[in-house]
């Protein structure tokens, strides 16, 4: 054990190294479960005998499950112990895997897969956590760095992997693959890593929970059920979004009133972790949003088979693993607010090509502007992250990754939503327009088309497809100019963090757990 300058006693370089590989593999495991089930879902379908609309709840009580559970791990971890509720989150996530691997209809599926859900959601956060107090301060980047490996890189190369899983061997081993993983990571942190909890915790806030618990889960069914049900013209979506936003007021009040809430109010006094939590949930936009479009796109209108549509956008984890390596030996040298403004930057111009793509584009536009977003992704998480915990007093560490952790979920969920309600209308909008100019009398079609027959009915068909796929490409890049607004308005955020260099005059950088 190495003793730090606040006498604090860390493992020693060899158990760190073990302890830190578990983390990492617990990260990835359950990040990879987030979107490696997405291309696999019509092999479900076709086994378990379920509707286009009922399979989809395989992805959503995943989502539910996750949302709710994910702010009661740091209560959790605090009360019995982090290393107790990771070994039974790690257990009951690969026991839960396993049991979706051999599901025979549909309600076993979506009841495994929700247990998945609920035991695993502690192990991101919680990792987070545990990296950070393992290693002292002026390693935190690094470890940030690898946590931020197996969290991000966990969605991008998801879908890839899923869909070479589902089309070599069978759907059902996407979860099976969890098994092997699961029992690694348990053995290595059942046996190198040690205990810690909080004393004098407060009894447990059942009402602060039950309304936090509705007002999430709401939320999340509100925002994946919205497209399918034509929003705010359902009666289930007014329901769902009239209960969110009354257990969020119900939430927000509770917090700021009660004794001892289950979200404590003292940790959004911290100033850069209250501005992390804003940039978290729209890193969550901008990571999620871009896969939700690249991979649809590629193959309904560029024609890309499955596997080669996840080649196209490996480029994206390439980009983050070189970025994030970079950032971990950068932190302690470089403001992390600087290296954050480059992320953004590089993020926004990897927006402005995707927003420039068409269908005569080839393949290198593809993989330059995803690689190069993949390197933004990776300048911006580790350096925020950092941020956030650098000033953040440590009895709030659990805590605090568990909601950095949600942010960033919800800012996925409300983008992907968002984005696919934007495309989709967009692109019926567009199709509208575009149909106007399909006519005898148009001189541009002809000039353009000379060939079209409209008294065949096989051409007109043929003239149609591709105004459909025109529509759908102008909707795409109008959804990128979202996301690089979204991009662009993150940098002034950085303003309002203060530098690490400032937090250690302070002497708030030592967050380490007695």
């Amino acid at each position: 054990m190495a003793a730090s300058e606040t006498g604090h006693h860390y493992p020693d370089p060899t158990t760190r190294g073990f302890i830190a590989a578990s983390c990492i593999l617990s990260t990835i495991m359950y990040a990879l479960d987030g979107t490696i089930a997405n291309v696999a879902l019509p092999h479900m379908q076709a086994t378990v005998s379920a509707s286009q609309e009922q399979i989809v709840w395989v992805l959503t009580s995943f989502l539910i499950a996750t949302a709710i559970a994910t702010p009661l791990s740091g209560w959790m971890a605090d009360r019995f112990g982090r290393k107790r509720i990771m070994l039974f989150s790690l257990a009951g996530f690969t026991l839960a895997s396993m049991a979706c691997g051999l599901s025979v209809n549909l309600e076993e599926l979506v009841l495994f897969r929700m247990l998945q859900g609920f035991c695993g959601a502690g192990l991101v956060p919680l990792a987070q956590a545990a990296l950070l107090d393992i290693n002292p301060p002026e390693k935190h980047g690094q470890a940030m760095a690898l946590y931020g490996m197996g969290s991000i890189l966990g969605p991008i190369i998801g879908p890839t992997l899923g869909g070479y899983i589902t089309d070599t061997l069978d759907w059902r081993w996407i979860f099976f693959i969890n098994v092997p993983l699961g029992i690694v990571a348990f053995l290595g942190l059942s046996g190198f890593m040690s205990e810690s909890k909080a004393d004098n915790l407060p009894k447990f806030d059942f009402m602060g929970f039950a309304c936090l618990s509705l007002f999430i889960g709401s939320f999340q069914l509100m925002l994946d059920r919205g497209q399918s049900q034509d929003w705010f013209n359902s009666t289930e979506i007014w329901i769902e979004a009239t209960i969110a936003a009354v257990f969020c007021y119900f939430t927000v009040v509770h917090m700021w009133s009660a004794r001892n809430p289950f979200v404590r109010p003292g940790v959004f006094k911290d100033r850069n972790f209250s501005t992390g939590m804003v940039i978290a949930v729209q890193l969550g936009v901008l990571v999620y949003g871009v896969a939700a479009l690249l991979a649809p796109m590629l193959q309904q209108i560029m024609g890309y088979p499955v596997m080669l549509a996840g080649l196209a956008t490996m480029p994206r984890g390439v980009g983050t693993m070189i970025a994030m390596y970079g950032v971990g030996r950068l932190i302690g040298r470089v403001d992390p607010r600087l290296l954050v403004f480059l992320g953004l930057v590089l993020s926004g111009g990897s927006m402005y090509m995707f927003a420039h793509m068409s269908l005569e584009m080839d393949d290198h536009l593809i993989l330059l502007s995803g690689f190069i977003q993949g390197l933004g992704s990776g300048l911006i998480f580790v350096p925020v992250t950092t941020l956030m915990f650098s000033t953040l007093e440590p009895r709030y560490r659990n805590e605090g990754a568990a909601l950095s952790s949600l942010a960033r979920s919800l800012g996925a969920a409300m983008g992907i939503s968002y984005l696919q309600t934007l495309t989709i209308r967009n692109a019926a909008t567009v199709q509208s327009r575009l149909v106007e100019g399909v006519r005898p009398d148009n001189p541009i079609l002809g000039f353009r088309w000379p060939d079209l027959d409209f008294d065949t009915p096989a051409q007109v068909a043929r003239a149609m497809a591709e105004v459909v796929r025109q529509a759908t490409m102008v909707a795409y890049t109008d959804s990128f100019w979202f996301l690089f607004v979204v991009t662009i308005a993150m940098i002034p955020l950085l303003l309002l963090m203060r530098p690490m260099k400032r937090a250690k005059e302070a002497d708030v950088l030592h967050i380490v757990m007695d």
